[in-house]
């Protein structure tokens, strides 16, 4: 699957950024230039005879992981975030070679209580939340969740109750249960 892979390889590219050794370069010209070491099973398996669609390039790929790193990669640059709603969102990391903040799409009610702003790869990474309404359009981008609920919100909610008026928009986000239901599937619990 290209998407997963490449969501690999950005994760990859983030670490060596932002951590340098053990971890490796993986833009085009390095992966071309190490070919030899991470592709040569895939290679067999296509001599062979397997269908070039079904071979794993996202496990090919996971070979240039640092041996070291190899069991705390996925805590280090993690795949997903949890919410407080309990979801766990797709973390966005930077194109190959770019840098930026990581970017968690995500409804807005789902980070209710959320005080603090998380930081990916050992605390080097900022993440960016797009903030969604209940029908998925952006309503905010924020990486400091405290400042956007302590002012910008009020707006929000007073633009967004009328829209969406099944589900919450307390005045007091920071009291409120995080949810990806309505208000009527919340009090049914």
């Amino acid at each position: 699957n290209h998407d997963k892979f490449e969501a690999l390889r950005r994760r990859m590219d983030t670490a060596h950024r932002l951590l340098g050794e053990p971890f490796i370069a993986v833009d085009d010209q390095s992966l071309i230039a190490s070919a030899g070491n991470w592709l040569q099973p895939v290679l067999r398996q296509v001599a062979s005879g397997k269908n070039v669609a079904k071979v794993d390039l996202y496990s090919a790929l996971r070979t240039l992981l640092p041996w070291e790193h190899v069991h705390d990669f996925d805590a280090l640059v993690p795949e997903r975030l949890q919410v407080p709603s309990g979801s766990r969102i797709s973390v966005a990391y930077p194109e190959i070679g770019q840098s930026g903040p990581a970017v968690v799409s995500v409804k807005l009610q789902e980070c209710f209580g959320m005080d603090t702003s998380p930081r990916l790869v050992n605390g080097t990474l900022a993440v960016q939340f797009h903030l969604l309404s209940p029908g998925g359009h952006p309503l905010a981008v924020t990486d400091d969740l405290v400042s956007f609920f302590n002012g910008p919100y009020a707006q929000v909610r007073a633009e967004m109750r009328g829209r969406y008026p099944k589900h919450p928009w307390p005045e007091n986000p920071w009291d409120h249960v995080a949810t990806a239901k309505t208000k009527n599937r919340l009090n049914r619990q």
